[in-house]
């Protein structure tokens, strides 16, 4: 008996007209989300390509370690085709030196604000919005339908458990459902195939785990319109009860959630805290030329008639010792600044995802996008990742400093006496040894520990829902 009921649901799901439809519908879509995903891809891949080699040009085109510079960039990855999470959003690149600290620029968004108005279609917003709705409306009447058609007092009319009907129904619709949209994300897999993504044996484990993480999501959200079938008596009520739950977990809870932690916990912007840092440097900059002031009266005090070649290079190197020291100060407040900021950022940031994972959609959303390398702490783990290469790169450039003839050159003559300007020499650095920017990499073992949490909140709403529909059901009245 078990089985012919899970026949009927399925054969029943199979020759419904809006079934061809709709699945043709969301297959279109995944392929067109992904061939999207392809193409923006390519393009930032080409972009990265151009900028690494026009920032080593104009790297070897500078004449001098005091005050060179250079930029670090923020390499594509393959998984950003699935899920875009905050790709976009960043910055590509972030300039590096001995003045500022580094921060990711020019944002994808930043320069085509066009595309920020409507965002790119990736394949996780087709499973959170598309599917999920699928899953409400191929489910929403499953009970209640049945009994409006006359259908459900016949199939009782024999001895059938109401556990059993109840999971063939949820069996049967699973079935009928996921099949076709497996079918439709092979086919988005073999487009990358053919596209020649430079997909790795870990980014296919990646995208395998969202696979299954999109099944599971879906799932969710075909067993809590099967809950509210059984809930309700008319397939007008289900569906109108299914559509507000739906806007509610998709569209309204994910969002409520960051505004109430917004709300909860203060974060200063990042313009604050450059104020500050500009304040504080200010102070010390106007102190370095008070001290340099009063350095330079007590010399000209001790020799009133001039400087020897040998006390003047005495004045410049102390001059340049106060000057790093001031520097590595500024350094330190903005650190101390920046580490306070990332503090309540992460307490915010906590919060909201507590909050917001009431929702399936929300655990969904932030399981994708951390198997893809696309959330939050892809902008952590690339600042991270730029403060160090920053620090390496400033200790090479000043050790070359040291090590080179300098940025000054001094000269006396009998004719004009002393003179300082800068050396007119306009030979190649030599930059063989100069330290490289690494990307970071998100390590698997982490995300994965970290998906443990969304998919288990997965389950859980969807044994919930499963067993609250067990439940309306054996009051239901079949009649």
């Amino acid at each position: 008996m078990f089985g012919i009921l899970v026949q009927k649901e399925l054969k029943a799901i199979l020759l419904s007209p809006k079934f061809a439809v709709t699945f043709g519908i969301c297959a279109f879509l995944l392929l067109l989300s992904v061939f999207i995903g392809i193409s923006e891809y390519n393009a930032s891949v080409k972009q990265y390509d151009t900028g690494k080699q026009l920032a080593d040009q104009q790297l070897r085109e500078q004449s001098s370690f005091r005050m060179i510079q250079t930029k670090a960039f923020r390499r594509p990855d393959p998984m950003q085709i699935f899920v875009s999470g905050l790709t976009y959003d960043l910055g590509r690149w972030a300039g590096i030196n001995q003045i500022s600290s580094p921060r990711l620029r020019s944002s994808a968004y930043s320069e085509d604000p066009i595309f920020a108005v409507f965002r790119f279609v990736d394949l996780a917003f087709v499973v959170t919005v598309v599917l999920s709705l699928l899953a409400v409306l191929f489910t929403y009447d499953a009970v209640c339908g049945e009994r409006e058609s006359g259908t459900l007092p016949l199939v009782f009319s024999n001895a059938v458990p109401r556990a059993q009907y109840l999971l063939a129904k949820g069996i049967g619709a699973w079935i009928g459902l996921v099949v076709p949209v497996v079918l439709a994300l092979l086919l988005c897999m073999l487009m990358v195939i053919l596209a020649g993504v430079p997909m790795t044996g870990e980014h296919w484990l990646r995208t395998g785990l969202l696979m299954l993480i999109s099944l599971l999501f879906f799932t969710s959200f075909m067993v809590i319109g099967l809950f509210i079938s059984a809930l309700t008596r008319r397939s007008s009520v289900s569906f109108l009860v299914s559509l507000v739950v739906w806007v509610a977990f998709v569209l309204i809870i994910p969002r409520a959630g960051v505004i109430a932690a917004g709300q909860i916990v203060r974060v200063p912007s990042v313009a604050e805290i450059q104020g500050q840092r500009d304040a504080f440097a200010r102070d010390r900059w106007n102190l370095f030329r008070q001290d340099l002031d009063s350095l330079f009266e007590n010399r000209r005090g001790a020799e009133p008639d001039s400087m020897t070649e040998e006390a003047m290079w005495t004045h410049m190197q102390t001059q340049d010792s106060m000057r790093r020291a001031i520097e590595l100060d500024i350094n330190a407040f903005e650190a101390k600044l920046y580490e306070d900021l990332s503090r309540r950022r992460n307490v915010q940031e906590r919060l909201a995802f507590s909050l917001s994972r009431v929702s399936p959609a929300s655990a969904f959303q932030l399981a994708a996008m951390s198997l893809a390398g696309t959330d939050l702490d892809l902008k952590r783990r690339y600042e991270d990742g730029l403060m160090i290469f920053r620090t390496q790169f400033v200790d090479y450039a000043n050790k070359k400093t040291e090590d080179s003839p300098g940025g000054f050159q001094i000269s006396f003559s009998s004719d004009k006496g002393m003179s300082i300007g800068t050396p007119r020499s306009k030979a190649q650095l030599d930059l063989t040894d100069m330290p490289t920017f690494v990307p970071p990499v998100q390590q698997i073992g982490a995300t994965v520990e970290g998906l443990l949490v969304d998919a288990g909140l997965l389950t859980l709403y969807s044994l919930l829902a499963f067993a609250g529909a067990f439940v309306a059901f054996l009051r239901y009245d079949v009649r």
